[in-house]
C-alpha cells in the first residue's frame, strides 16, 4: 500500500495538471466514437441466450414466409365504414401504403374474396371471386360475411362494424436469417466444444457483418415506420387511424429510450447542480463532481461506441446507475476532505488530500469490488441483455473508481484549500437523529426490521413474472391505443403458432388423394361428383335423378365431370398437390377439435387454420365433407384461394399443419405458461396428438421463455451476489460476525424491494430483475463505509455508543447526501413514456431508502447488540 501511495502521489498529486489532461485526452479520444453510439430494441435483444425455440421460430419463418407486419386500424369519423366515400378513402390509403419501400403486400377487407355475398358453390373456388369493390356486390351481405364467416370473423372487421384493420406484410429478409443462423450455429459450437482459430475468425467476421447489416436494416425499418406515419397523417382528418406491429413497437421503444436519456440526463444534471450547491455551498464542489461524472460517462460510452456494443432496453439504465455510483464516490471524497479540513485547519493542502485518499482508498476500493460482484451476478442469467448489463456495469464502475480518484484529488490540489464552512453546515443534525433513535429505541428498530422481513417474505411469495406487454406504455401513446383496438376489436395482439406433424401411422391409403383416385374409378363412373352426391346420403339409390338435380341448390352441377376436369387442370397448372394427412376427414377432425378448444379459451382471440376453409366448404355444400369430397375441394382451389387460405397453414412436402392464434392482453386473463400447458395437455390427452408431433412457436412463446427464466435468474443472481459479497466481507473485515452483521441489512433491503413489488402487483420483468442486484450493490457500499468508519472511531476510545454518534456525524453524512440526491434524482424517471423505466426509477429510490435506513439504524443496532469489535470501555 505504501508503494502504491507513493506512486499515486508522484503521478497525480504532484502533477495534477498532467493527470487531469491525461483523463481529458482519453475522454476526447473516446468521444470521437460517440457518433456511432446505438440503441438496440430488436427482438434479438429481448430473447434468451441459446434459446432453441428462437432457432425453431426462424425455421418456421423460412418455411411459411415473412411473419413481420404492420397493422393500420381505420375508423371513419363520419358516415358508415361501407359508404362509397369511406371505402374510397380506405382504398386510397391501402394503395399508398403498398407503394412504401419494404411493404411486400397489403391485405384488407377490400382484397379478400367473398364467399357468401352471395353464397357460392365449392366448385366456384377455382374461379376469380368477387371482392368488396366488385360491381354488384351487396355490401350489407359482405358486412355480415366479415362479421360471421369462420375465415374473417374477428380478423378484419370489429364487432361493431366500424373499425377495420389493414395488414401490411413486410418483405422477408433472407439475408438477415442466413447471417443470424450462421452466427448462432458458431456460438453454439463455441459453448459446447470450442472453436478452432479459423472458426473463431469466422465467428468474429459474421458477427460483425450481422451487426452492420442489422444496423442498416434498423435504420430502414425506422424510416419505413416514419413513412407510414407520415402517410397516415394525410388521412387523419377523415378517419381515426392507429399503427401497430412489431417494427412500430421497436421504433417507438428506441425513441422512448432516447427521450428518457435526454430527459433524465437533463433533469438529473439540473438537480445534481442544485443539490451540490445547497449541500456544499462552494462552486468547486459542484464543478469537480460534475466533471468527474461527465468524463466517466464520455469515456465508457465512447468505448462502447468504438467496439459497437449497443445499449438495449435494459442496459439503457446503465447510464443512470453509473452516474449514481460515480457521484457517490466523489461525495465520499469531498465529505472526508471537508471533515479533515475542519479538524486540521493548519495542515497543508497536500497533507489534507493525502489524508483523504489514504483514509478513503480502502473502503472505496472494497465498495467498488463488492458492487462489481453484485452486477457480475447478472452474468449467470440466461438473458442476453441482462448479461450485457452486468458486464457494462462492471467496466463502468471500475472506470468510475479510477476517474474519481484522479479528478477529485487532482482538482483539490489545483484549487487549493479554500475556506472551511463548518460553522454554517448543520447537515450532521439530520444523521444525528438516526443515531439517537437507534440508541434510545433500539428494540423498536429490531421489531420494525422483523416486521418488514415478514412482510417481505409475504410479498416475495406473491411475485409473478406474467405481465401485459401493453402495460409497458402509457395509455396516451399510440402503441397502447393501437394495441388496445387491435386486441379488443381485431382478434388479439400477440401471435403464436402451433406446428403439427402428421402421425406416423398416416399411410397413403388414408390419404384423401388416394381416396379421390379410387372414387374416380368407382361405380359412379364419370359423374361421381354430381350434385346430389353431396346430399346427406351420397349413396342414394338414384343420386342422379333429373328431379333431384333440378331441385338442388347446385343445379348447375358444380361437381360434375367438367368441374372435376377444370379443377384438376387448375391444380396441375398451379399447385402440385401431394398426399397429406391434414386434408383428410381424420386430419381435419383433429385440427377442428383442437381449434374449437383453443377458441373457447377466454384469453385467445382469432384462431386460423385449414379448419376455416373446410368449414366454409362444408357450409357451402350443406353437410360435412367426406374424404372424397375433401379431395375434390382441394383440387378446386384457385391460386388466390390456395395462397390466402391454404398455404399459410399447410406445407404438403413435409405433411405439416399450422394453427395460428393471437392472444388478447387487455382483459388481464393471459397467463402465457398456463395457456401453453392447457393447449398442450388437450392436444395430447384429448385429441390424441403425439407429444413429439406438436410444437409451439411465435412471439408469445419466445417472450414466455424469457419471463419464465426470470424466477430462475433471480434466484441465481441473488445467490451468486450474496456468496460473492460474503466472501468479500470476510476478506475485508476478517471476521465472520462482522460479515454477517454487514450482510443482514442488505438481505432486508433486497427483501423490501422484492416484497414491495409483490405486494404492489409489480411483476418481474427484464427491467425489474436487476433491481435486487442494484439494491444489494448500493446497500453494500453503505455497510462497508459505515463499518470501516465505525472501526476507526472505536479505536479512539472503545466506546460503542460514542463511536456510533461520531460515525453518523461523519460518514453518515456522506451516505445521507448521496442517498437523498439519488432518490430525488431518480424520481425524474416518472416522466417517462416507458412504464418499466418509471418502475425502475421508483424501485431504485426505494432501494436507496432501504439501504440508507438499514445503514443508519439496523446496522448500528446490530453492532451495539453483538459487540463484534470486542468488549467496550463501559463493559
Amino acid at each position: 500500500m505504501s508503494a502504491l501511495l507513493n506512486f499515486y502521489q508522484n503521478s497525480v498529486l504532484r502533477h495534477p495538471i498532467v493527470a487531469i489532461l491525461a483523463v481529458f485526452a482519453l475522454a476526447t479520444a473516446m468521444a470521437f466514437g460517440l457518433p456511432n453510439f446505438k440503441l438496440d430494441a430488436s427482438a434479438d435483444s429481448l430473447t434468451l441466450e441459446h434459446d432453441d425455440d428462437l432457432n425453431y421460430f426462424r425455421q418456421v419463418v423460412q418455411r411459411y414466409g415473412s411473419d413481420n407486419f404492420l397493422i393500420v386500424t381505420f375508423s371513419p369519423k363520419q358516415g358508415d365504414l361501407f359508404d362509397d366515400e369511406n371505402l374510397q378513402t380506405l382504398s386510397s390509403l391501402r394503395d399508398d401504403l403498398a407503394k412504401i419501400k419494404g411493404v411486400e403486400s397489403m391485405l384488407s377487407l377490400l382484397d379478400v374474396p367473398l364467399l357468401y355475398s352471395p353464397k357460392i358453390g365449392v366448385a366456384d373456388l377455382k374461379h376469380q371471386l368477387n371482392t368488396l369493390l366488385s360491381p354488384g356486390v351487396d355490401r350489407q351481405l359482405a358486412r355480415q360475411e366479415f362479421l360471421t364467416s369462420p375465415i374473417y370473423k374477428n380478423l378484419i372487421l370489429s364487432p361493431d362494424g366500424e373499425t377495420t384493420g389493414m395488414l401490411a406484410t413486410l418483405e422477408l429478409d433472407q439475408k438477415y436469417l442466413d447471417l443470424v443462423n450462421h452466427r448462432d450455429a458458431l456460438r453454439l459450437t463455441k459453448s459446447q466444444q470450442g472453436l478452432t482459430p479459423e472458426q473463431q475468425l469466422e465467428l468474429d467476421r459474421v458477427s460483425q457483418e450481422f451487426l452492420d447489416y442489422r444496423t442498416a436494416k434498423a435504420a430502414e425499418t425506422h424510416q419505413l415506420v416514419a413513412d407510414v406515419r407520415s402517410l397516415m397523417d394525410g388521412y387523419r382528418d377523415r378517419a381515426t387511424i392507429f399503427l401497430g406491429g412489431p417494427d412500430m413497437i421497436t421504433a417507438d421503444m428506441i425513441d422512448f429510450i432516447k427521450s428518457d436519456l435526454v430527459v433524465f440526463g437533463t433533469g438529473i444534471l439540473i438537480f445534481v447542480i442544485v443539490t451540490l450547491a445547497l449541500i456544499f455551498r462552494q462552486l468547486r464542489w459542484v464543478i469537480l463532481p460534475l466533471a468527474t461524472c461527465a468524463l466517466c460517462l464520455v469515456i465508457i460510452l465512447g468505448f462502447l461506441s468504438w467496439i459497437d456494443w449497443r445499449l438495449t432496453v435494459i442496459s439503457s439504465n446503465f447510464v443512470s446507475l453509473l452516474l449514481i455510483i460515480t457521484l457517490a464516490l466523489t461525495m465520499h471524497l469531498i465529505v472526508r476532505y471537508r471533515e479533515l479540513h475542519r479538524s486540521q485547519p493548519n495542515a497543508t493542502q497536500e497533507q489534507l488530500v493525502i489524508g483523504t485518499v489514504s483514509s478513503m482508498a480502502k473502503p472505496c476500493l472494497y465498495t467498488v469490488l463488492t458492487t462489481i460482484v453484485a452486477f457480475l451476478s447478472l452474468v449467470v442469467s440466461n438473458i442476453r441483455p441482462v448479461i450485457d448489463f452486468g458486464w457494462m456495469m462492471t467496466m463502468g464502475i471500475s472506470l468510475a473508481l479510477v476517474v474519481a480518484f484522479v479528478i477529485i484529488p487532482a482538482g483539490m490540489m489545483l484549487l487549493g484549500k479554500g475556506k472551511t464552512r463548518g460553522g454554517d453546515d448543520n447537515s450532521a443534525s439530520f444523521t444525528s437523529v438516526f443515531a439517537r433513535f437507534t440508541e434510545h429505541h433500539g428494540t423498536l428498530v429490531i421489531v420494525i426490521s422483523l416486521g418488514l422481513a415478514v412482510l417481505s417474505v409475504v410479498g416475495i411469495t406473491r411475485l409473478e413474472v406474467e405481465n401485459r406487454f401493453i402495460d409497458y406504455f402509457r395509455s396516451d401513446t399510440e402503441i397502447y391505443q393501437g394495441m388496445e383496438i387491435i386486441d379488443a376489436s381485431l382478434g388479439g395482439t400477440t401471435p403464436m403458432d402451433i406446428i403439427l406433424q402428421a402421425p406416423t401411422f398416416a399411410s397413403a391409403d388414408q390419404s384423401g388423394e388416394q381416396n379421390f383416385v379410387a372414387a374416380e374409378n368407382s361405380e359412379y363412373g364419370d359423374d361421381a361428383f354430381a350434385d346430389d352426391a353431396f346430399a346427406a346420403d351420397p349413396f342414394a339409390e338414384d343420386p342422379f335423378a333429373e328431379e333431384s338435380s333440378a331441385d338442388s341448390e347446385y343445379a348447375d352441377d358444380p361437381f360434375g365431370d367438367d368441374a372435376f376436369d377444370e379443377a384438376g387442370d387448375s391444380a396441375d397448372n398451379g399447385n402440385q398437390l401431394k398426399d397429406t394427412y391434414w386434408f383428410t376427414s381424420t386430419g381435419l377432425a383433429d385440427l377442428e377439435k383442437l381449434q374449437t378448444f383453443i377458441e373457447s379459451l377466454p384469453e385467445v382471440g382469432k384462431v386460423s387454420s385449414l379448419v376455416q376453409i373446410y368449414d366454409v366448404a362444408s357450409d357451402l355444400s350443406g353437410h360435412k365433407l367426406n374424404d372424397f369430397e375433401i379431395a375434390f375441394m382441394r383440387k378446386s382451389f384457385g391460386d388466390d384461394i390456395y395462397r390466402q387460405m391454404v398455404a399459410p397453414y399447410l406445407i404438403e412436402d413435409i405433411d405439416e399443419a399450422r394453427i395460428q392464434l393471437r392472444a388478447m392482453e387487455t382483459q388481464g386473463l393471459l397467463r402465457r405458461a398456463d395457456l401453453l400447458e392447457k393447449i398442450r395437455d388437450y392436444a395430447v390427452n384429448e385429441v390424441g396428438i403425439a407429444p413429439e408431433n406438436i410444437r409451439f412457436t411465435g412471439l408469445l412463446v419466445l417472450y414466455n421463455n424469457m419471463l419464465q427464466s426470470l424466477y430462475k435468474s433471480q434466484i441465481l443472481t441473488l445467490g451468486a451476489v450474496f456468496v460473492g459479497i460474503m466472501f468479500m466481507f470476510l476478506v475485508l473485515f476478517r471476521s465472520v460476525k462482522i460479515s454477517v452483521i454487514a450482510i443482514l441489512p442488505n438481505f432486508l433491503a433486497a427483501g423490501i424491494v422484492l416484497g414491495g413489488m409483490g405486494l404492489g402487483g409489480i411483476p418481474l420483468d427484464m427491467m425489474t430483475i436487476t433491481i435486487a442486484a442494484i439494491t444489494v450493490g448500493i446497500g453494500v457500499d453503505h455497510a462497508i463505509h459505515y463499518l470501516t468508519r465505525f472501526q476507526a472511531e472505536f479505536k479512539i476510545d472503545g466506546d460503542y455508543i460514542a463511536s456510533m454518534h461520531r460515525a453518523h456525524a461523519s460518514i453518515g453524512l456522506a451516505l445521507f447526501y448521496t442517498a437523498i440526491t439519488i432518490i430525488a434524482g431518480f424520481s425524474i424517471l416518472a416522466l417517462s413514456n416507458f412504464i418499466p423505466s418509471i418502475y425502475f426509477g421508483l424501485l431504485t429510490g426505494l432501494a436507496m431508502t432501504a439501504a440508507l435506513l438499514g445503514s443508519m439504524t439496523l446496522l448500528p443496532k446490530l453492532i451495539l447488540i453483538t459487540k463484534p469489535l470486542g468488549p467496550g470501555r463501559t463493559d
